[in-house]
């Protein structure tokens, strides 16, 4: 019993012993064997999670480079009908605010689109003469579009040299 100095009362002083740390036998913990188990169990799952994972990022980029493509594609077609021809560039696209900024490839993750120029046949048609006539430049007024000078960005491709989940290159998109 020690003395307890402030209120000068004894008190009683506990000493644990052995038999009170130890725990009855069923509530002892995990085996070793029971974690190596479960450890396992989280192993197997994770295996099966990551590749669905990295499908679904694949996918994901995919409508990514879809989406971009329609929107471009929309843009020089409505370039096309404002300015009379198509774009000489892609910049032309954000020079004139078609477009707040070229979109990036997903997969090459640049702006390096493969551009593809107009069909002869569509320049052709639409000037009514052969491609090759020669016009007078003295007598252009600006904003005036020649009927032979049709740009040269008519469609794009992406420039990622892999294949897609459907079989079918990224650049045949």
């Amino acid at each position: 019993m020690g003395l307890n100095t402030k209120i000068g009362e004894r008190t009683q002083r506990f000493h644990v012993s052995e038999a009170a740390v130890r725990l009855p036998a069923d509530n002892r913990g995990f085996t070793l064997i029971e974690l190596m188990i479960v450890v396992s169990i989280i192993g197997i799952l994770a295996a099966l999670a990551v590749p669905n994972y990295q499908w679904g990022i694949i996918k994901t980029k995919e409508s990514v480079l879809r989406e971009d493509l329609y929107n471009l594609r929309s843009t020089i077609d409505q370039y096309y009908a404002d300015q009379g021809k198509y774009p000489d560039s892609l910049g032309d696209l954000v020079e004139k605010t078609y477009l707040r900024g070229l979109p990036k490839d997903p997969f090459t993750k640049t702006d390096d689109w493969v551009t593809v120029p107009p069909p002869a046949s569509a320049a052709s048609a639409s000037s009514g003469s052969s491609p090759s006539s020669v016009y007078d430049t003295s007598t252009i007024k600006p904003g005036q579009v020649l009927s032979g000078n049709q740009g040269t960005v008519y469609d794009v491709h992406s420039n990622s040299d892999l294949m897609g989940t459907d079989g079918k290159a990224y650049r045949d998109y």
